[in-house]
């Protein structure tokens, strides 16, 4: 028997991401929870995250947060590394004021602990954007699940511009790429997280540089795995049996979005819906859907091809 509209379970599980990289975080969930309505937001008018603040990341974040309430959220995924290493105590103590309390989760916690389990030799390389290295939050993930395993961090200012530009590769990107690796391969890391949700577009490329015997832990696959527990313990998993629906928000230009998010999806997007944050007026772009999401079934716009 289908769960009742306004039934918490029935509700959306909300993922944000600065752009498209956080796809990749929301693919694995696809797969993962395939019952389960999915709401993914990318704050594209402000990308990249990567060289901001924590006080401008942080507020950023938890506008982000009002946004995705307003869509009946019943959980938040975090798929942004900058984003989680900057906001997450905040976002997560805001989430849980509301009247369902809602959990925060992000991509740091999950992809530490993974690395320390898959290392073989102790030495675990991070490659980054700049916010994220200088929180220090993989190194307190690592640390807090083996204090013994050694650490390389790699900030990589232009990693993700590189990635969002599109396709296809120039050599522009392999020897960024290349750059990148060099420290890992000097410190003889076996095991390395990518730090950033775009990373994965490029693995094939950083496997042939870093060499077949060096293990690339990307963070979707162990977050998708926290989200499944998380959604069990706290009796929200979906009761339905029929494929969930995913919509997508953008502040920026629907259009260029959902071009470049196919791609990092591998499935069609469908409409895009741009949204303003914090009170601001909507960047120029593609008039924006409009419509309010009925309480209960938030997901106007879908992602599954009619």
């Amino acid at each position: 028997m289908a769960l009742p509209p306004s039934h918490p379970g029935d509700r959306p599980i909300a993922v944000f991401d600065s752009g498209v990289g956080g796809l990749t975080v929301l693919h694995e969930l696809l797969v993962r929870l395939p019952t389960e309505d999915f709401v993914y937001l990318a704050d594209t008018a402000r990308f990249p995250y990567g060289n901001r603040s924590q006080a401008e990341l942080e507020q950023f974040s938890l506008e982000i947060a009002e946004e995705l309430l307003r869509h009946q959220a019943k959980l938040l995924v975090v798929a942004c590394n900058s984003a989680t290493a900057a906001a997450l105590p905040a976002l997560q103590a805001r989430m849980m004021q509301t009247t369902l309390g809602v959990d925060a989760i992000g991509v740091v916690k999950p992809g530490g602990v993974h690395a320390v389990a898959a290392t073989r030799n102790g030495r675990v390389g991070i490659l980054a954007t700049p916010a994220t290295v200088a929180s220090g939050a993989y190194l307190e993930a690592v640390a807090a699940a083996d204090p013994h395993v050694a650490v390389t961090q790699v900030a990589c200012p232009d990693l993700a511009p590189l990635i969002e530009e599109g396709f296809p590769y120039d050599e522009q990107v392999v020897e960024t790429v290349r750059r990148y690796v060099a420290p890992l391969r000097e410190a003889g890391v076996d095991t390395v997280v990518l730090g950033c949700t775009h990373y994965p577009l490029v693995r094939p490329m950083l496997q042939r540089m870093l060499g077949p015997d060096v293990t690339i832990i990307a963070s979707g696959e162990p977050l998708a795995r926290q989200v499944s527990h998380v959604l069990g313990a706290r009796g929200l998993a979906s009761g339905r049996e029929r494929e969930g629906d995913y919509a997508f928000l953008c502040t920026g230009a629907p259009e260029g979005f959902r071009t470049l998010g196919t791609r990092f999806l591998q499935m069609p997007l469908g409409r895009v819906e741009q949204v303003a944050l914090g009170g601001g007026a909507l960047p120029a772009g593609p008039s924006p859907t409009s419509g309010e999401a009925p309480a209960g079934r938030s997901l106007g716009v879908t992602g599954r091809p009619a």
